[in-house]
């Protein structure tokens, strides 16, 4: 069959689908990799640690003693217990084991919570930059995906007035990330608070708080939307343990949210993948119930790496440089150079200036364009020291080749 006639042959809701540009670009800095260029790979938002030992030890203990059975589709009993007294310590949301629901990532506690909530044409405001996934998980809802884009000068966060000129009659939720992929921007509390008295007006909408880089934080104290009181019941919190603990691979991810809507992501779930794998669970209910220095220890070196990365980015002529207050990113604006050329290769765009520093320079980065940025690109920091300087000098070095 030719690619249309098999085009033609699959639905229409995954020919709509984009594939993941933070994927692309790590799939074509492997291929040269193959070729045996070295590439230094700033694509993807991964912890380049290990995860810490007590929790690695936790699920060989659980293979030990026969944990291998189906799980029940929330997760475990006291898996969802401890995430709700971590709710309680550190988040001040008034949560029991009801309200929670364990997933297969944190990802899939967000298309959970939006395959719940929206019907057809019901309008989703993202807070852009956003991650990458969120518009097409909510165009798999069959959503309509409403952009407000923060501005660089206010380190690329909404503001409140812009949500409430963005809300109309057709409005269901909002979706946003703190600290945010791809800024490492952080809302502050009063920031937040101004946002829920916004969400308090309008009765009918909800909050999609995703919190996955939480424990990545370098300035400001933490705080969720979720414990502000008029607004408790309809703000969906959503984390899980790939990043603040180094368990990407593990897959695990939750929700706290009022019962029934915890009730209907169970449902769903159900249907879709059942429990999550068990071994990772009990791995899982180890990092939240053992010793925190490692995740501490982490966050320090994420701060350390920003430190060098902006310093180093100030100093490529052209770039504005935001600074960012967790997560493991940078996020320049490059367009300064957009239109110049090095004799071969003409800069239309941020799409351009990726591929030509990957070609170039051996670097990879992801387009901000994927992010709702176009004039931006994202840099993971989750990298040594030496690549991260190495790739700064590397990005400078083919900067000044365009003219």
């Amino acid at each position: 069959m030719s690619a249309t006639t098999t085009l033609s042959l699959l639905s229409d809701r995954i020919n709509a689908l984009s594939e993941s540009q933070t994927l692309a670009m790590t799939k074509k800095a492997r291929e040269l990799a193959a070729q045996g260029i070295k590439v230094i790979s700033l694509s993807i938002g991964e912890p380049d640690f290990q995860t810490p030992q007590h929790i690695k030890d936790a699920a060989k203990k659980a293979i030990d003693d026969g944990v291998s059975f189906y799980s029940p589709v929330p997760g475990f009993a006291d898996l969802r217990a401890a995430i709700a007294e971590k709710f309680r310590r550190d988040n001040k949301l008034d949560w029991k084991a009801e309200n929670i629901v364990v997933s297969t990532g944190a990802k899939q506690s967000l298309a959970n919570a939006l395959m719940c909530l929206i019907n057809p044409g019901d309008e989703v405001v993202i807070f852009a930059p956003y991650w990458v996934s969120y518009i097409e998980m909510v165009k798999l809802a069959e959503g309509v995906p409403v952009i407000v884009s923060g501005s660089i000068e206010n380190d690329f966060k909404v503001t409140a007035e812009q949500l409430e000129e963005a809300i109309t009659p057709r409005t269901k939720v909002i979706m946003y990330s703190s600290p945010a992929n791809p800024t490492g921007s952080v809302f502050s509390e009063e920031e937040l608070r101004a946002i829920g008295d916004v969400v308090a007006r309008h009765e009918n909408v909800f909050v999609l708080a995703d919190e996955i880089y939480e424990y990545i934080l370098f300035e400001e104290k933490y705080f969720s939307m979720g414990s502000i009181p008029q607004i408790k019941d309809r703000v969906i919190t959503v984390n899980g343990f790939s990043k603040g603990y180094a368990m990407t691979g593990w897959r695990v991810g939750y929700i706290g949210a009022a019962k029934w809507i915890a009730d209907a992501c169970d449902k769903l779930q159900g249907q879709v993948t059942s429990g999550t794998c068990s071994i990772a669970q009990k791995a899982a209910l180890a990092a939240l119930t053992g010793d925190m220095a490692p995740t501490y220890e982490m966050a320090e070196a994420y701060r350390r790496r920003r430190d060098l990365v902006v310093g180093l980015l100030k100093e490529i002529p052209g770039l504005k440089v935001s600074v960012p207050q967790g997560a493991f990113y940078a996020f320049p604006d490059v367009s300064a150079y957009f239109g110049k050329s090095d004799g071969e290769n003409t800069i239309q765009n941020a799409d351009d200036l990726c591929l030509y520093l990957l070609n170039k320079g051996h670097i990879a980065a992801v387009s901000g364009d994927a992010f709702g940025a176009p004039d931006c690109i994202r840099l993971s920091t989750a990298a040594s020291d030496e690549n991260l300087t190495e790739a700064m000098r590397r990005m400078k070095e083919a900067l000044a080749k365009l003219k």
